[in-house]
Parts: C-alpha cells; structure tokens; sequence
C-alpha cells in the first residue's frame, strides 16, 4: 500500500523485507530517504538504524520511523536511535506523503525549483547546471556530482574515505587519491568564475566547503 501510494506520487521506490536486505539494496543505490519499520525480523529498525547512523556513507541520510509504539519512551528511543521523524500506525498515505516531503525538504538544501544557491554559485539540480552570474560553468559529471555534493554539505570537513563513499558510492573500490584528481579538477573548472577557493583543504584530514574565506 505504501509503495503503490509514493510510486502515485512519482516517487522511485525500493523495498525490503529485513535489515540484510536493506543494507544490500542501500549499497547498490544510495536513496534519498529511508522509510524504517520499526518491528522487522531479527535485526530491529531501531539497531539498523543506528548502524546507518555509524556509517560514513549512510550517516546523512533522512529516517523516517514507521510503528504502532506510542509511549514517549519509545519515541524518544527512535529518536535519539537517530530518525528524523517518527510516524505512529495506523496512518494515512496523504499524511506519510506530507512527512517525507517535509523531512526531504529539512535535508535538502535546494530551493522548491531545485536551485542551492552558495556564495557567487547556483546549482541548478533540475537541469544539472552550474551557474555564475547567469553564466553556466562547464565541467564534467563527476566534478558535477562532487560540487553539489560539497554545496548540499557546506562548512563541514570530510575526509577523501567519506568523500568517496559519499560521492562514488560505498561499493566503489577506488583509491583515496582519486579524489585529490577530481578536487584539482573542479578547482580548475570553477577559476574563471573567482570562486575555486571556496573548496578548502583542510590540513590531515581532507577538504570542505565554504563561501567565506
């Protein structure tokens, strides 16, 4: 019932039946919000979600709570578990719809047109733009992906271990070095807009984003 009524609401749904499952389909396709049952067979949706919570990969990503506990006790467990919302049973899918738009719209920077404006930069989401000054900056996919990842994450350092979990994905056994490559390159693709040294290194740790300094 939930999935035919997010797919009604043109939205990419992937389901699983257990906390092995999840974790599997997770790795494959990094989702944009996770909907977490709290009762599931052997491993509960509380302890995956603190897994999650422990993972670089996953660390960030909107919970969404579904169960039929409804003392305080157990809300304040699902919440300090690391959920972003928690939604008692029964429940209407109108109402499941209105929370994840809201959770998805706390954890996602972008404007309602899909545009994340840092600094002198726009990002266009919807059309995978760049934007300086109504001039678009040309770069190639991946510098795209990591730029938007940095603007969606501004002021925050990460490691090149988190930033290539992140970006290329948990399954993607690449060295760390491979993104000291694309960092030079969305450097030297966002110079002529005056505006590379909003991507910082931060010394023995890695890099971040910051429209000051």
């Amino acid at each position: 019932m939930i999935q035919f009524a997010l797919e009604r609401a043109k939205m990419s749904v992937q389901t699983a039946a257990d906390a092995h499952e999840a974790l599997l389909r997770i790795s494959e396709s990094r989702p944009d919000l996770i909907l977490m049952d709290w009762m599931m067979p052997g491993v509960s949706g509380v302890e995956l979600t603190r897994r999650l919570r422990k993972d670089s990969y996953t660390e960030d990503i909107p919970i969404i709570m579904l169960t039929a506990k409804v003392t305080e006790d157990d809300k304040v467990t699902g919440l300090e578990a690391g959920t972003d919302d928690y939604v008692i049973k029964p429940f209407s899918p109108r109402e499941l719809l209105a929370r994840i738009r809201a959770v998805l719209r706390r954890s996602n920077p972008a404007n309602d047109q899909g545009f994340l404006a840092i600094g002198e930069l726009t990002l266009d989401t919807a059309s995978r733009r760049v934007l300086h000054g109504g001039e678009e900056i040309s770069m190639g996919p991946t510098e795209y992906r990591l730029l938007e990842f940095f603007m969606s994450h501004q002021g925050r350092a990460y490691n090149r271990s988190q930033i290539l979990d992140h970006v290329w994905g948990a399954n993607a056994y690449l060295e760390e070095r491979t993104v000291d490559v694309h960092i030079r390159r969305l450097r030297k693709a966002l110079e002529p807009s005056g505006t590379s040294h909003y991507l910082q290194t931060v010394r023995g740790h890695g890099y971040r984003f910051l429209a000051e300094g």
